[in-house]
């Protein structure tokens, strides 16, 4: 097996160091809806039917496919276009861009940099800043993907605040019986004028589990992960997998891989801070209608 394995790396070392090499990979990417559904299920005005909608257009909205163009440097990972995806207008680009889609993401390896254009509130954003440096540890263990044989990795890494994917549902049944006694009605008709993204927190970190291949040495990988000594093929945070479902290694059909170059230049940090504080004045204003209306509108705009 060890003998197979050696051979067709080097076999496809070979190729990845030709002049014009080029691969593609296509990524299937599932986000878990559960926090939501909990977050939405506190609603007293939504009716099981309209639960029912939500969680259908949403876990369509969470499985996505996307396709990664790599050479030996630099990569380009964008979602592939469907024509029946809901949402491309409005409101659901917006929310798309927030669940880790949107426009093009560019990685060069070499450089150690990335370029992502992103929408947000009809405003176009072109995101430049370094990639992330992952403390990487290699595991022992590993397994088959596909054809090929890769291996685990983990990394603690700290969470983009603009990827809503991150959000967590906060336990309430976990707090302490002393403070639910010590309510006040002063306090409880506070509550009933927050909504229920009150009832979600974003984590700091996150425990990545990634498996690399070796046989494809090349440090890319889907969205922003990249640093092993391989191709990454599946990645997991504990909410959102991505795993490669296809693999195609220089083929005749090249792709230019280079950054975008529309829209407001920004750091991935001023970025988040935009999104945070638009999020902010959407959380107010919901407040201030005593709760009514809701945040988003999950859907394809008015």
């Amino acid at each position: 097996m060890k003998k197979i394995i050696i051979a067709s790396i080097f076999m496809i070392s070979g190729l990845v160091n030709a002049q014009n090499f080029q691969g593609m990979a296509v990524y299937e990417s599932k986000t878990s809806t559960a926090d939501f559904m909990k977050g939405m299920s506190g609603n007293r005005e939504m009716t099981p039917e309209m639960q029912k909608q939500i969680e259908e257009r949403m876990k369509k909205m969470f499985e996505r496919t996307f396709i990664l163009n790599f050479d030996k440097t630099a990569s380009i990972y964008k979602e592939e276009e469907k024509l029946d995806t809901p949402g491309q207008q409005g409101g659901g680009r917006m929310m798309m861009s927030m669940m880790g889609g949107g426009g093009t993401h560019y990685k060069n390896a070499k450089d150690k940099q990335y370029v992502v254009d992103k929408e947000f509130f009809g405003k176009e954003f072109l995101i430049k800043d370094s990639l992330p440096k992952y403390e990487w540890k290699l595991e022992g263990e590993s397994k088959q993907i596909g054809n090929y044989i890769c291996f685990k990795a983990t990394a603690v890494v700290k969470v983009s605040e603009s990827d809503f994917r991150n959000f967590r549902f906060r336990n309430r049944n976990n707090e302490k019986e002393g403070e639910k006694k010590a309510e006040t009605v002063k306090d409880t008709a506070k509550a009933k004028k927050t909504n229920f993204t009150d009832d979600w927190e974003m984590p700091k970190e996150n425990v990545i589990t990634a498996w690399y291949c070796p046989e494809i040495p090349v440090n890319q990988g889907p969205e922003n992960y990249w640093g092993l000594p391989g191709l990454i093929l599946e990645v997991n945070d504990g909410k959102t997998v991505i795993l490669c479902s296809k693999l195609v290694l220089n083929s005749k059909e090249k792709v230019e891989i280079k950054p975008a170059s529309k829209g407001k230049e920004v750091t991935q940090k001023e970025y988040d801070e935009i999104v945070k504080k638009k999020m902010e004045e959407m959380r107010e204003m919901n407040s201030g209608r005593g709760g009514q209306g809701g945040g988003f509108r999950m859907g394809g705009g008015r």
